[in-house]
């Protein structure tokens, strides 16, 4: 009998190793710290023509994926940061450099720690990237803390400030799509739809994570004139929570699936910076996918990170370089659009069995949600 619980043990063990490894795209969520330290060397990857593009054509587009500082003092570590990889970029001629979602604080915040680290617009952090910007030349999409003041105090939000090559601050975006409860516990909802400004003559649309996923939002952008979205974002792979225990699969990595399908529906560019390596708070820990990424207007991976790897990714977006996805120039799917059949995009129930009412906004909360 011993034998034989044996021998099926054996069977058995194969089969369950085989099971439980990942496969080789998957994130594998329990690394011991140290392992992850040769990921942290920098890695730069370009696909570039001999020549900038010219102006109002196209761009040369960086973003930048790392694990960067969180906690006490991360502020200054990451804008000292910051600075280094924009002089990199600039000797790689990159005319607009993007970072993940809120690069300058870190994403692991509880309630408290947000309002700490929150900085006014024109706060230390921004002040300085505008000066590297002006410095270089350079245009840069910097995602921070925001604190706003209203006459009943402060509200704070998850914003991108959006600084053009001349170092001036276009505008701080601030997210309009929080990303579950502890979004909603840090953040105030943003009112102002996702920008487009002109860098170097191009225009350039703005999501920030969570949005990135929302079809809409990247139609709005390209039906206002976007030829390239950048969609900073901190999505992770892997959580574990407060009890120890971690998420039971793999999150969806959008940047292979959506993100390409949505560049090739609006026939832009689109680039995803995204964090990587672990961040922790207490007893939670964040294990953030990377894999960041830089889509071509029909839907092809120009270039990506790996996983893991500190990386700064860096290529031209020149529309003209594509040809069409249909028979002749005016027709296309922004100009074959039917906008009069389109109105449940817009209604204030959902039309579906148990459909709910979507809730209205008031001083940045949400009012009236369904549960």
């Amino acid at each position: 009998m011993k034998t034989l619980i044996a021998l099926l043990l054996c069977m058995l063990l194969p089969i369950v190793a085989f099971a439980g490894a990942p496969t080789p795209d998957c994130c594998t969520p329990d690394y011991d710290q140290t392992v992850l330290d040769g990921y942290r060397k920098l890695m730069v990857q370009s696909s570039v023509y001999q020549t900038l593009p010219p102006k109002g054509k196209g761009l040369r587009l960086g973003i930048y994926q790392a694990q960067a500082d969180y906690g006490p003092g991360a502020s200054l570590k990451n804008m000292n940061r910051l600075e280094k990889v924009a002089q990199m970029a600039k000797a790689q001629g990159v005319q607009l450099l993007a970072f993940p979602e809120l690069y300058v604080t870190g994403y692991t915040l509880s309630p408290d720690e947000a309002k700490k680290v929150a900085e006014l617009s024109d706060g230390p952090s921004i002040t300085r990237a505008k000066k590297i910007a002006a410095k270089l030349n350079m245009a840069m999409l910097v995602p921070y803390a925001e604190k706003v003041k209203t006459k009943n105090g402060f509200l704070y939000f998850d914003s991108i400030a959006v600084i053009n090559e001349k170092g001036e601050l276009v505008t701080s975006y601030k997210k309009t799509h929080l990303y579950g409860q502890q979004e909603r516990d840090n953040w105030s909802f943003g009112s102002e739809p996702p920008p487009v400004f002109k860098t170097f003559g191009f225009p350039v649309g703005v999501l920030n994570c969570y949005e990135n996923e929302f079809p809409e939002l990247s139609r709005i952008l390209a039906l206002n004139g976007a030829k390239l979205i950048v969609g900073p974002t901190a999505a992770d792979c892997y959580y574990r929570l407060p009890n120890g225990k971690r998420s039971a699969v793999p999150y969806p990595d959008i940047s292979t699936v959506m993100l390409p399908a949505y560049a090739y529906a609006n026939n832009v560019f689109f680039a995803y910076a995204n964090r990587a390596g672990y961040e922790k708070r207490g007893n939670d820990e964040w294990h953030y996918r990377g894999n960041s990424i830089i889509i071509g207007p029909h839907g092809d991976v120009i270039i990506g990170a790996k996983h893991q790897q500190d990386t700064l990714l860096i290529s031209d977006c020149i529309p003209e370089y594509y040809g069409m996805t249909h028979p002749a120039p005016k027709y296309n799917y922004l100009r074959d659009r039917r906008p009069d059949l389109y109105t449940p995009l817009i209604a204030p129930k959902a039309n579906l069995p148990g459909g709910w009412t979507y809730p209205t906004f008031k001083n940045g909360k949400e009012i009236g949600r369904e549960q």
